[in-house]
């Protein structure tokens, strides 16, 4: 009956919650042997416990059965049904439902991110993957501060003049290089981690969801400015 992700979702999903299995056995009214069997995949449960489940974690049968990547078995639709890793997870930033979405989309997928290259061992990836992504909120962060008409006393080290001409994207395409060069060449002893569709599903079931939106919202920004730029040279 259950999914292979079942098990390994069911134990992620306790771990989130931050307690014991004796814990979670007694909530679901089962022995903490049986809740044990079910988290290692030794045994499947009845629908009953699935149901049980469900409603103690708070997530649709879909996703514990890993049929669905969202958690109320539906598409993303909003900040509330988003997996959030952050100390925040509730909050709507200054009641703004689009800034929460994309902050926790971005934090969620920086977050996966740095734990695969963390597997890898890889220090200078690592390095790489920060200074880029430390550049372009440097950039965004900066541009904001230029049009605050009240953004105080400058905080920057870098001259405006040099800011404008492009220094920062110059360094940001620099990182980006010695990231692909750092991981074209990772050493006899990496083990990269398994990234099929299924691996990354299984071990990330919640911060998963947030890669696949921002591949897909990216990849249909870049597939439709290209397809406009070569209309438009036409």
């Amino acid at each position: 009956m259950t999914n292979p992700d079942f098990a390994r979702t069911l134990s992620l999903l306790r771990q989130e919650k931050g307690i014991s299995q004796r814990q979670a056995a007694k909530a679901l009214g089962i022995s903490q042997a049986l809740l044990s069997h079910y988290e290692n995949g030794a045994r499947e449960p009845g629908l009953v416990f699935v149901g049980k489940a469900c409603d103690f974690y708070n997530v649709s049968a879909d996703f514990l059965l890993g049929r669905t990547l969202s958690r109320d078995g539906t598409t993303i639709l909003d900040a509330d049904t988003l997996y959030d890793v952050s100390d925040e997870r509730d909050n709507v930033l200054r009641g703004s439902v689009l800034a929460t979405l994309s902050k926790k989309l971005i934090v969620n997928s920086v977050g996966l991110l740095f734990d695969l290259l963390s597997q890898l061992g890889n220090k200078k990836a690592i390095r790489a993957a920060a200074n880029c992504l430390s550049t372009t909120i440097y950039i965004l962060f900066r541009h904001l501060h230029r049009a605050s008409p009240n953004g105080g006393d400058d905080i920057f080290s870098v001259p405006e003049e040099w800011f404008l001409a492009g220094l920062p994207r110059a360094d940001m395409m620099m990182s980006e290089s010695e990231y692909a060069q750092a991981l074209n060449s990772p050493g006899k002893d990496a083990r990269f981690p398994a990234m099929d569709h299924g691996s990354m599903k299984s071990a990330y079931p919640g911060t998963y969801q947030s890669l696949l939106q921002i591949v897909h919202t990216c990849g249909e920004r870049l597939n439709g400015e290209m397809a406009h730029h070569i209309d438009s040279t036409k």
